[in-house]
């Protein structure tokens, strides 16, 4: 993506935002210190516990809307690469900053069973478990987590590379709206099928239709009228939450139509972002993939400082929220950032056969 696409004040308000409530969700969600302090603030640490997660909803419209600029920015597959090597590298961005947090969270949960015992402590895993995760295979194999969020990188992935199907599914066809065609269709199957049943969860299809409005809104907003497929897109959004109501698929409609708008207007290549909003967008995925094995080794050590003392508890709520930003950051500069240097050097992929 562009450089002034990827570093826009939007995207970045977005991730910044996004990122920070899936922390203070899981603050919330995951025990001990939340079941604690839930006496000082009991609405809140429920509100978060009950609704941060929707904040995922977010990142996967992001996805969509930054896969479809990137892949297919008027609706037919512009990558010269081969299929598999646009999967493979997509596998490779998300899983090698990945790994290294899955060796970090093995580590801090090790020491929180020495440290504490809570149920949301991970096991210690077996050779099956951390293969599993290593090839993002844990929710399909129904294998428990090493860490919280991890499901996402697996569906993130998923996602990306049911996309690249169907686009290269349609370049076959060689139709210029065939892969539109395609992506609306599963798209549409998500929200009135797969996204109903809990049984899908673990697959692709219960969040392509979150995906689809982010992939939609990018191609809606480069059309000449605008306006009017962005207002189709909400049109179908509202079918869909009539049908069944979904905060999640809201929530989704709601950022979808919001990406779409400012694209249109050409927000999204200007305007002024502000430093802290940008950084904090910026070590997002980092903030993301640490936070969890950081509240971990947290509230080991608050276990042992008055443990049954909410305002104590509280405070360490607190540190563990602002030890996840400093970690997410150092994460950033000295795991994921030379991670994408690395796999952005010219190289003859591994999956250079069946280019066109």
């Amino acid at each position: 993506m562009s450089s002034s696409l990827s570093r826009s004040a939007l995207i970045d308000v977005l991730r910044a935002v996004a990122s920070q409530l899936i922390v203070l969700h899981h603050l919330a969600f995951y025990g001990p210190m939340s079941d604690v302090a839930q006496s000082i603030a009991p609405d809140l640490i429920t509100w978060f516990s009950r609704n941060g997660r929707l904040a995922v909803q977010v990142f996967l419209v992001l996805a969509g809307f930054l896969a479809a600029r990137s892949l297919a920015p008027d609706g037919y597959l512009r990558s010269k690469d081969s299929l598999p090597a646009m999967i493979w590298q997509r596998y490779l961005r998300l899983a090698v900053p990945y790994a290294v947090m899955l060796l970090i969270a093995m580590g801090s949960a090790a020491l929180a069973r020495r440290g504490m015992q809570h149920d949301t402590i991970p096991d210690a895993p077996s050779l099956l478990q951390f293969l599993a995760h290593i090839f993002l295979l844990q929710s399909l194999l129904d294998i428990d987590a090493l860490s919280a969020g991890v499901w996402y990188v697996a569906i993130d992935w998923q996602l990306f590379a049911l996309f690249a199907v169907l686009l290269w599914c349609a370049a076959r066809v060689r139709g210029r709206f065939v892969g539109v065609g395609l992506v609306v269709m599963v798209a549409l199957a998500s929200l009135f099928h797969f996204n109903l049943e809990s049984d899908w969860d673990a697959s692709a299809l219960y969040f392509f239709g979150a995906y689809g409005f982010g992939v939609c809104a990018w191609w809606a907003a480069r059309q000449p009228n605008a306006r009017t497929w962005l207002a189709c897109l909400a049109l179908v959004g509202a079918a869909a939450l009539m049908f069944e109501f979904r905060s999640r698929i809201a929530v989704a409609l709601a950022a979808a139509l919001l990406l779409g708008h400012a694209s249109r207007l050409g927000w999204l290549t200007r305007g002024p972002s502000l430093p802290g909003v940008a950084f904090l967008g910026q070590i997002s995925y980092g903030v993301f993939l640490i936070h969890f094995p950081v509240c971990l080794l947290v509230s080991t050590i608050f276990s042992h400082v008055a443990p049954e003392v909410p305002e104590v508890q509280a405070l360490g709520m607190f540190v563990a929220w602002a030890c996840s930003i400093i970690c997410g950051a150092i994460f950033h500069f000295y795991v994921e950032r030379p991670a994408m240097q690395w796999l952005s050097r010219p190289r003859r992929s591994f999956f250079a056969f069946g280019r066109g």
